[in-house]
């Protein structure tokens, strides 16, 4: 059981780009133009995919994303993984439902000990960087409106 201490001087995306497991979730950030939001005062909770988990995603699913014309549906995908305030997987755990920055809530479900997120398992818990905290997962949750 990890504790969160806020010793990490970095913020969201340069902790995230520290980590080594989230190149591609920093590559979303940047091409979403949400760097300078995530590296802001925050705090925000973000549920990062793993590249692993991006690379569950479809065929071209993340290079149709990345295109200029698809900003929008990329910062809608990106909003339903962060959570405003800074929340331990311990808070987390307590709730039904995350209430995302993209307005659609995200269900959570607690078994064996293990946080699930909209179906996406957190396997790094508690990053913890100067405006918020990181829990890796292992999927890329999809909101159903965009």
């Amino acid at each position: 059981m990890s504790t969160m201490t806020n010793s990490n001087t970095k913020n969201l995306v340069d902790t995230a780009a520290a980590n080594g497991s989230f190149k591609t979730f920093g590559k979303a950030i940047e091409h979403a133009g949400m760097s300078d939001t995530l590296r802001g005062e925050g705090p925000f909770t973000v549920f990062a995919p793993t590249d692993a988990a991006f690379d569950k995603l479809p065929s071209g699913k993340l290079d149709n994303l990345f295109k200029p014309e698809n900003k929008e549906e990329l910062v809608s995908l990106l909003n339903y993984h962060v959570v405003s305030g800074r929340k331990s997987v311990a808070d987390v755990g307590k709730w039904e439902a995350a209430r995302t920055v993209n307005g659609q809530a995200a269900p959570i479900t607690l078994a064996n000990d293990k946080i699930s997120i909209d179906g996406a398992q957190v396997t790094s818990a508690d990053i913890a960087s100067s405006n918020g905290v990181i829990h890796g997962i292992d999927k890329v949750n999809i909101p159903t409106k965009q």
